[in-house]
């Protein structure tokens, strides 16, 4: 049987129909699929670079926004504190006045920076405070935004911390060392003494459990401090205590300051002895790379290489214990061995009957006999036990609180890194390894990687009345 036009015409819309309901269902689960993802997409990133935990006088904030495809819809910073909110920032808002940049930092990233602090917060207190960034961007076909949110919780500090003196009468020689006890406020502060452009940090006075110390206040510190060989007899001293907010606070304390005479010396230098020390020390260092002669490539090892081990030795005296490991008994002197060379003895190298270089000796060069036992001047952890340079062979023992003692040009190593040692161990037997003439010990003792007289550490009278004295009620 034949179907009628008006049937085939039926069945076409129906088919239409069919069809269209079909793309319809179609675009409906699409919509409906883009919502659930534009609901799901990330937000924009935020990072608080800074502050990090306290918000100083003059302080800055400094935030890091990732904004993926580039966009955001909507971005806020504000300041809390004690119920109340001041907007740092917001996307569009004005930036003239406030301080504020926003510079581009990378593909898809803006960094946003501006000070927080008494002068730019208008109400600031001390106290604790809340940095709250919020921010959104749009996700696919602007359906919905996906937002973002990050807070920190900060300390503000506008006064600066205290620091005063409690010890009395204070005594240093040039390329000598002393001590002082203070009072820090607030206790977390970084704080210590600072002699001229060089700083010496204090620690907990609880550190130094010697008998008869009466040291149970909290605010306690001892600091160790020198005035370098090098430094003239007016150079400032000065207590200082500075938060992480950059607030310092300074303090006079009562001092005298003495000259120390050194002596001045002549090095005569022969082939035989650089033909015997300049290999062996390139050998052990890639510190630097001298060419030319023997004698080129000497004075490159005695100067440039003599500073890059000063600094290593500072970077390896920086981790000191926070507590005295010592008993505050006097450093083992060395009685018997020969004094060679003293402390900072100013040399002058002479070769081939003319003078070649200057360098200023900064230790006691001590000898007895070839292969002598090298012993721990006093109590204390091993920091350092290898090659290192100039000084050869050599072990750096810390006695704590930014106090330690280096032996140079061993033969051997008793001793490993980490080893607790008693006074008078043996740590190993002297040598001439490194930049050594001959067989002997070369001995100094350090406060903060600075190199000292040894001679006050080996006085029991000097420890008295500049350690102990100052420890006693």
């Amino acid at each position: 049987m034949q179907t009628s036009a008006a049937e085939q015409r039926f069945a076409r819309y129906h088919d239409g129909m069919r069809k269209l309901l079909l793309v319809l269902v179609l675009l409906l689960v699409a919509a409906s699929v883009t919502y659930v993802v534009a609901g799901r997409a990330a937000g924009p990133t935020i990072e608080i670079v800074r502050p990090q935990q306290v918000v100083g006088t003059d302080s800055q904030l400094e935030v890091v926004m990732g904004t993926p495809a580039g966009r955001l819809s909507a971005m806020r910073i504000a300041f809390e504190q004690n119920g109340s909110s001041t907007e740092l920032y917001s996307l569009g808002g004005d930036t003239s006045r406030s301080g504020v940049t926003v510079t581009p930092d990378g593909p898809d990233r803006l960094r946003i920076t501006r000070p927080v602090g008494r002068q730019s917060i208008p109400g600031i207190v001390q106290g604790p405070a809340r940095i709250v960034i919020s921010a959104s961007r749009p996700t696919l076909m602007g359906l919905r935004s996906a937002s973002a949110q990050a807070t920190r919780d900060v300390q503000v500090r506008l006064d600066p911390p205290r620091v005063s003196v409690a010890s009395t009468y204070h005594y240093v020689n040039v390329g000598g060392s002393e001590m002082v006890v203070y009072r820090v406020s607030p206790p977390d502060v970084q704080s210590g003494v600072k002699v001229g452009e060089f700083e010496y940090p204090g620690y907990p006075a609880s550190g130094a459990d010697l008998p008869g110390a009466a040291l149970g206040d909290p605010a306690l510190r001892i600091a160790f401090f020198a005035l370098r060989y090098d430094q003239p007899l007016d150079t400032p001293i000065a207590l200082f205590a500075r938060d992480t907010a950059g607030n310092v606070g300074r303090a006079t304390f009562d001092y005298r300051t003495f000259p120390k005479p050194f002596k001045k010396s002549r090095i005569e230098l022969d082939d035989a002895f650089l033909e015997r020390v300049v290999p062996a020390i390139m050998a052990g260092t890639k510190e630097v790379t001298p060419e030319g002669s023997l004698l080129d490539k000497y004075l490159v090892l005695n100067g440039e290489l003599r500073r890059k081990n000063a600094e290593r030795i500072r970077s390896v005296s920086a981790e000191t214990a926070h507590e005295m490991l010592w008993k505050g008994d006097v450093f083992f002197p060395f009685t018997n061995s020969a004094t060679e060379s003293a402390f900072a003895d100013q040399r002058t190298y002479i070769y081939q009957e003319r003078e070649v270089d200057h360098q200023v000796h900064l230790g006691f060069d001590l000898a007895s006999y070839a292969n002598t036992p090298v012993v721990a001047s006093n109590r204390g952890k091993v920091l350092f036990a290898q090659e290192l340079g100039i000084y050869g062979n050599c072990v750096i023992v810390d006695h704590g609180m930014g106090v330690q003692s280096l032996y140079a040009h061993l033969s051997s190593f008793s001793v490993k890194v980490g080893d607790m040692v008693e006074k008078a161990q043996p740590l190993g037997k002297s040598g001439m390894t490194g930049m050594a003439g001959g067989d002997h010990l070369h001995f100094t003792m350090l406060v903060n990687g600075q190199m000292v007289n040894p001679v006050e550490w080996w006085d029991s009278h000097w420890i008295q009345d500049r350690v102990l004295r100052k420890l006693r009620p």
